[in-house]
Order: C-alpha cells, then sequence, then structure tokens
C-alpha cells in the first residue's frame, strides 16, 4: 500500500488572467561614451587595429582563413547585436570588458573603412559600436590558459593529459569540420587523441602531450580557446566509520513512486537499506561498464542514502527506514582518481539518455565538483553547459554540488578568518554548481560538538569554526554568469572544530549516510561535503512527484523556492542590518536559503500554496492575481507575507554574447484593477506602476540574473480593496533561436498568515478562485 499522504491539503491552481499584452521596446541606449573629438578618436582606433593585425598572424592557422581578434570594450558598454558587420563573427564575451571575433580580410577592411571615415569626417555607420570600442588585442596563450593549469602549472611527467576546448561555431557542419581539422592537426604535430566532446556550444578534445607542444603549438593555435588540467573531484576523504546498529527489513516502495537519479561513482545494490528500492544500477564509464560503488567507503552509495531517505540522521533517531521513492544509479565516474581518458560529460549525457528513456526519470543528482574548474567570472564551460543544455532538451530537474574547500585549502587561523575567507575568488563555485537551469547546493553546519566532546563533556575538547545553521567551513559560494544567485540553496553539509591541539577534525560533526562496506559490519558512516547536501534537496524535489506526478522540472523548482529562506544562524553571522554589504554575502553563500518543507508537500491552514505553468511568446506580458481573501487583507497589525517564485529553462549558447536565449523575470505590484496594470506595462510602466519595494525580500535586479527568481514581501495593517497582481515577462536577445516559440515557465506563490490563531486561509483562497472561476464562467 502506498504511504498515507502527509497532513494539510492539496496546492491551489492558479489561472492567469485572460489579458495579454505586447510589451512596447524602449527607444535605443543612447552609448555611454562618446569621444570630444570623434576624428582624433577614429585615428587613434585604427592604429590599434592595424598592431593588432600584426600580431593576430602569429596564431597557428585554423581550419579556415579567419583571424581572432580580441575586442575590448569600455568597462559598462554592452553591444547587443552586432550582425550588421560583415565578416566578423562575434564569438564570446569573456569577461565584462572583453568580446571576441573571427574575423576575415573583408571584415578587417570593412572595420578599417569605417574608422578611416571616422578619423577624416567625425560620422561612420554604426559609430555607436565603434564608440564603446577601448582597444584590439590578440587571444594571448595568457588567454587560453584556464584556471588551474595556471595556477598549479604543468604536470612533472613527460607527457601529461590536457584538457583543450575549441571555439565553438553554431553550424553543425563548421562544428564538425573544426573538429575533424583539429584531430587531423593533433595527429601530424605528434599529440595523442583520447576523447572528445561535440555539443552545440562546447567543442573539447582530451589530448596527451608534452609541456614544448602544449607550450609551442595548444597554446598557440586559433581555434583553441581554454586549455585546461582535466577533471579532478571535489571528493572529502576524511572518513570515520561509525556503528549504528541494525535495522529492521526494509519494505520496497510503491511500483508508481517516483524516481530519484543517482550520478556518481556507483551503487552498492545489495546494502539492505538501499536494496529493496533500486530499480536499476548501470555503468557509464568505459571500458568495464561496472555500475557498482567498488570503492571502499564509497562516494556513490553514500550520496545514494542520502537521495533516498532524506537526512539519514532523522531516520536513525525515529528508527524507521520508508522509502517513498524509487532509485536509480548511474556510475559516471570512478571514485579513485584514475578515470582521465574519458570526458564526464559524455557519460553523464548517455546516462541521462537511458533513464529518461527507460524509466521517465525527471529528477537527478549529480554531486561532483571539479576542482580544476574554480568559476572565474568567464563562459559557463565543460560539465555545467552540458546540464543546462540537457535540463531543457531532456526535460529533467539536476541538483548539483556547490563544490567543496579541501582542508589544505583552509587559512591556518580558521576559526579567526571564518567566515571571510569563504568569499575570495579562490573559493568560488566549482564545475558545474555554476549551471543556471540547474539547482545547486552550498552547505550548512549543523553538530557543534565533536565525538570528542561528546565524551567527555566536562573539558574542553575542540571549538566548532561555525555555529549551527551558518555556512560550512568547507562550502563555496557564489554568483554565478552575470551575477545569477548561486548557489540556489544550503543543506547540512558538515562542520569543522578545532582540537585542543590546534588542528581541524570533523569528527562528529560531518552528515551520516549508508556506508558500502555494509559486509563488514558497517551500515553507516559520516562524512563531510556539500556533495551531501544535494541530494537532500534531490529527495525533496523528487518527493514532490508524488502529489503532483505530472509537475515540470520549471515547477520543482519554482516550488523549492517559494519555501525557502535564510536561516536564522546566516543572518546572525553576516547581520545585514548592520552591516551594509552583509545582504551580497549571504546571497553568495546561502542563495535563497534552506528549503522548508513544513508547507511544501501540503498546503496548511496557515499558508497555503499556489502553482501555474504557463507558456509565453516573446515581448509579452502574462498577469496573475494574487487571491487575498478579506481576512488576509484585513490584517490587523499582524506579518503576513507574500512569496513568489518563478522557473523557467532557457535555451543556452556560448557562442553569443548572453548565455540565455530567452530571459523571463516576474514583478509583484500593488493597483486597483487589472486594467491599471496592463496599461502601465503596455506602455513600460509610463503610468509610474512599478514593483512594490516595501519590505520586499530580493529585489528584481538582483533575482532576475538567474533561470529560479524568488522574493517574498512582508505586510503589516491593512491593504483595503488595493489587489496584487504578478506580471510575467519575457524578453529575448535579437539572436536568439527560440524567439518564434512560445517558452514554458512555472510560477509558485505562497501566501502566509501565522500570527492569526484559529486561521482558515487555505478554505478562504480557495473560496476566492472558485468565486473567480464563476464569474470566468459567466463571462
Amino acid at each position: 500500500m502506498p504511504p498515507e499522504p502527509p497532513p494539510g491539503y492539496d496546492h491551489l491552481r492558479l489561472e492567469r488572467e485572460i489579458a495579454i499584452t505586447e510589451r512596447h521596446r524602449p527607444p535605443n541606449r543612447r552609448p555611454r561614451f562618446v569621444p570630444e573629438d570623434p576624428l582624433q578618436f577614429g585615428a587613434q582606433l585604427a592604429r590599434r587595429l592595424e598592431s593588432a593585425r600584426a600580431l593576430v598572424a602569429e596564431d597557428l592557422d585554423g581550419y579556415d582563413a579567419r583571424r581572432l581578434l580580441k575586442i575590448v570594450l569600455r568597462d559598462g558598454e554592452s553591444v547587443d547585436d552586432l550582425r550588421g558587420i560583415p565578416g566578423i563573427d562575434f564569438l564570446s564575451r569573456e569577461n565584462k570588458t572583453v568580446v571576441l571575433a573571427f574575423a576575415s580580410e573583408e571584415g578587417m577592411a570593412t572595420f578599417e573603412a569605417r574608422l578611416s571615415t571616422l578619423a577624416s569626417t567625425g560620422q561612420a555607420t554604426r559609430a555607436q559600436l565603434l564608440y564603446a570600442i577601448e582597444d584590439f588585442a590578440r587571444w594571448t596563450p595568457a588567454d587560453r590558459t584556464g584556471r588551474a593549469l595556471r595556477e598549479q602549472g604543468f604536470p612533472p611527467d613527460e607527457r601529461f593529459v590536457l584538457d583543450v576546448e575549441l571555439w565553438p561555431e553554431e553550424r553543425a557542419d563548421r562544428r564538425a569540420r573544426m573538429l575533424e581539422n583539429f584531430r587531423a592537426w593533433l595527429g601530424e604535430a605528434g599529440l595523442d587523441y583520447l576523447d572528445q566532446l561535440l555539443q552545440p556550444s562546447l567543442v573539447m578534445v582530451r589530448v596527451r602531450c608534452s609541456r614544448l607542444q602544449a607550450e609551442e603549438l595548444l597554446l598557440e593555435h586559433r581555434d583553441v580557446r581554454v586549455v585546461d588540467l582535466p577533471a579532478r573531484f571535489g571528493i572529502a576523504r576524511e572518513l570515520l566509520s561509525v556503528d549504528l546498529g541494525q535495522f529492521p527489513i526494509v519494505a520496497p516502495p510503491d511500483p508508481d513512486a517516483p524516481a530519484v537519479a543517482v550520478l556518481d561513482s556507483g551503487l552498492t545494490t545489495a546494502h539492505p537499506l538501499l536494496a529493496p528500492a533500486v530499480g536499476d544500477a548501470q555503468g557509464f564509464v568505459l571500458p568495464e561498464r561496472d555500475g557498482g560503488d567498488l570503492v571502499p567507503g564509497g562516494h556513490g552509495s553514500f550520496v545514494a542514502g542520502l537521495a533516498l531517505y532524506g537526512r539519514i540522521e532523522e531516520c536513525i533517531r525515529t528508527g524507521e527506514f520508508v522509502p517513498v521513492l524509487r532509485l536509480f544509479s548511474g556510475k559516471v565516474f570512478r571514485d579513485d582518481g584514475t578515470d582521465e581518458t574519458r570526458f564526464v560529460e559524455n557519460a553523464v549525457d548517455e546516462a541521462v539518455e537511458y533513464f529518461v528513456r527507460e524509466y521517465g526519470c525527471k529528477v537527478f543528482t549529480l554531486c561532483y565538483g571539479d576542482l580544476n574548474k574554480i568559476y572565474d567570472g568567464r563562459h559557463l564551460r565543460g560539465l555545467a553547459y552540458t546540464l543546462d543544455r540537457l535540463s531543457r532538451e531532456r526535460g529533467v530537474l539536476f541538483v548539483v554540488s556547490a563544490g567543496n574547500l579541501m582542508m589544505s585549502d583552509l587559512p591556518d587561523d580558521l576559526r579567526q578568518e571564518y567566515p571571510n575567507y569563504l568569499f575570495g575568488e579562490d573559493a568560488r563555485l566549482l564545475d558545474p554548481g555554476t549551471a543556471l537551469n540547474a539547482l545547486t547546493v552550498g552547505g550548512l553546519a549543523f553538530h557543534e560538538a565533536t565525538h570528542g566532546a561528546r565524551r567527555y563533556p566536562d573539558t574542553l575538547e575542540a571549538v566548532p569554526v561555525a555555529r549551527t545553521d551558518q555556512p560550512s567551513p568547507i562550502t563555496r559560494c557564489g554568483p554565478s554568469l552575470g551575477g545569477a544567485i548561486k548557489p540556489d540553496f544550503v543543506e547540512y553539509a558538515g562542520n569543522i572544530a578545532i582540537d585542543r591541539n590546534g588542528r581541524p577534525t570533523t569528527a562528529g560533526l560531518s552528515v551520516v549516510s549508508l556506508d558500502s562496506g555494509f559486509a563488514d559490519g558497517r551500515q553507516f558512516r559520516e562524512d563531510i561535503g556539500t556533495s551531501f547536501a544535494a541530494p537532500v534537496v534531490a529527495n525533496k524535489a523528487a518527493r514532490l512527484l508524488s502529489a503532483l506526478p505530472q509537475a515540470s522540472p520549471e515547477l520543482l523548482r519554482a516550488l523549492l523556492g517559494a519555501h525557502a529562506q535564510w536561516p536564522q544562524g546566516c543572518i546572525e553571522l553576516l547581520d545585514p542590518q548592520r552591516n551594509a554589504g552583509g545582504r551580497e554575502l549571504l546571497f553568495k553563500a546561502v542563495g535563497y536559503g534552506r528549503i522548508d518543507d513544513a508547507a511544501l508537500y501540503r498546503s496548511l491552514d496557515n499558508v497555503v500554496t499556489l502553482t501555474a505553468e504557463e507558456r509565453i511568446s516573446t515581448d509579452r506580458h502574462h498577469f496573475f492575481e494574487v487571491p487575498l481573501p478579506d481576512s488576509w487583507r484585513a490584517g490587523n497589525r499582524r506579518e503576513r507575507t507574500v512569496s513568489v517564485a518563478l522557473a523557467y529553462t532557457p535555451a543556452v549558447r556560448t557562442t553569443r554574447l548572453e548565455y540565455r536565449a530567452t530571459r523571463i523575470k516576474f514583478s509583484l505590484v500593488v493597483a486597483d484593477n487589472l486594467d491599471q496594470v496592463t496599461t502601465a506595462f503596455r506602455a513600460n510602466r509610463e503610468d509610474g506602476l512599478s514593483e512594490r519595494s516595501t519590505n520586499r525580500w530580493i529585489s528584481s535586479e538582483k533575482r532576475n540574473c538567474g533561470t529560479l527568481q524568488v522574493s517574498r514581501w512582508r505586510f503589516r495593517g491593512a491593504i483595503g480593496r488595493r489587489r496584487l497582481f504578478v506580471v510575467v515577462t519575457r524578453q529575448d536577445p535579437v539572436w536568439s533561436p527560440v524567439r518564434d516559440q512560445p517558452e514554458a515557465y512555472a510560477v509558485c506563490m505562497t501566501l502566509a498568515d501565522r500570527e492569526r490563531a484559529e486561521a482558515r486561509l487555505h478554505a478562504e483562497v480557495r473560496a476566492v478562485l472558485q468565486a473567480r472561476a464563476r464569474l470566468r464562467a459567466r463571462a
């Protein structure tokens, strides 16, 4: 028999208002910089272009005759549509100031002609583009050197493995031709080809070479974007086996229960707490394709226990292990660091295709962090791009970890430096934690007392670095691309204490889960890392499918976001009331916060959740009226809240200045009626109707950078007959390949009236919705 649903009520369906308005585009922005003397400016820029042309000739030839040109934009400038210049293909914005272009001789000549005209007449075609340019340069070997290679240097071996990312091409035939040409060149130059990735915006080759070949060939090749060290797993290995006894035989979940798929180092399918729930376990690592978790203390089985049960500690305390999910496992990397001949992206792609096709899996967790890919603010690449692409193509939700700081990365005076070191450049997210379409999970501390402190309570055995509900000392921080809020959420990942000898210890401060070595009598063990926070969020996402089996990944993300809030321990630590930068640090460390599941799966009498899934065309607005009952409007000085979350899964491209092909955002406005809102938004808010900023948690400017957007509004006192509306707007860049296609999104609202005794908010909101439905039917 399936388990009884938790107490509460079904979430309510929110209907969109009939009005759909076209968004009028604002006039083109004037350039920020206009030279005082256009003639002199044109002459100087022409000289810089001539110098750059001589430098780019040093590149080794690529697969066609184009040359690679680096264009440095002035600070604060953006260039939205550059297709009007023939012969110049703008490929990527690598950071805030640099745009790259392949330029043919025709393109170079066109640029020179326009600069010459500007220098002689003070006017030129598309002069605003020329004014935005500060300099021209070459994409140098230093530019081609990835962060890990730059910081760690070349391996000491005579021949070693490197990952080479090539410049992406939008056309499939050009990508294939570039890759074929590059592989042939590798053979001629004596470099060994090992593996490749060929995706729409990601082309990579894994090679084995010498240092001389890397320096004189790879780093000088025109078609090479970045050369870096291969992936290095960010798995904490500080283990302490614990014996927590035996538990009763576990009953299998319902055959129709939702599924959660773990992509990790394999699974010990015979573990008595896993076996009843395992639907399939496959290996996708060549050549053996074994799906087992073969390393003692295996990472995959540890993650799988958390994905299946959530917090294992709570199960141990209650003595109940009741799986409500079906478990699937795909082995996509080894847990011993030996697999460096195949890209993990290929294994992930193959695994997702298999589990979606065979079992309809919708929620995947991937607790992998590449320590050689610390996010540096440039383009998203590697596994992050792959997950963003698969999220949309396969219609799945990925839950990934933010990545860990290793013990050797931590400052010597850990307690004194905590938490400041978490916000340094070296503590930024690991790939794939930057993925915009996935959920990224950072770490919180929970336990404060080590095993020794609990054993000897009268002595000072060790002092914890973090307190309960503060950021874990090993978590990594955001943001992601363009300032997108990452991590999205946080969960418990472990703590560190300093013992009486000044040494760090995690014993008794970690996360408890299943031990793959159960045959030796160890059912459980403990470990520390954000790898063990992510599967708990994946568990919550998959459990939502029990009540909402048809929910899209967008709706799952929105539901989780609407129920997240900053932990009190993090607020007290970073103190945004006293520290002007505290709010920004909270976004970087904990994102939207920890998910409160008290009303996540079922609405309560005082907390009501409403959901909507829609599709919107570009340059359009959708409108939703928040269904406020009279009791909520009256207020009586008690606090009420409205939370709104929006999620969508845009197409992504690394070949464009903007990574997202679609931008969707929302605003919450207060108005007298729907006509007032539609009129204002049709005219780009010329009537002065803007988002309510009073008692707002997160501004629209901050949240709009990501594809999961959340905010919350607090209300005290009565609001009378005024009405609340959520307005959803879609805007696409001119290059977007999906401009003519409706884009799916989900909106979730929660109304909370926790201070009202004997609240009946769910029944009241439902009555408002029913009254509206009757009015629509009569209309």
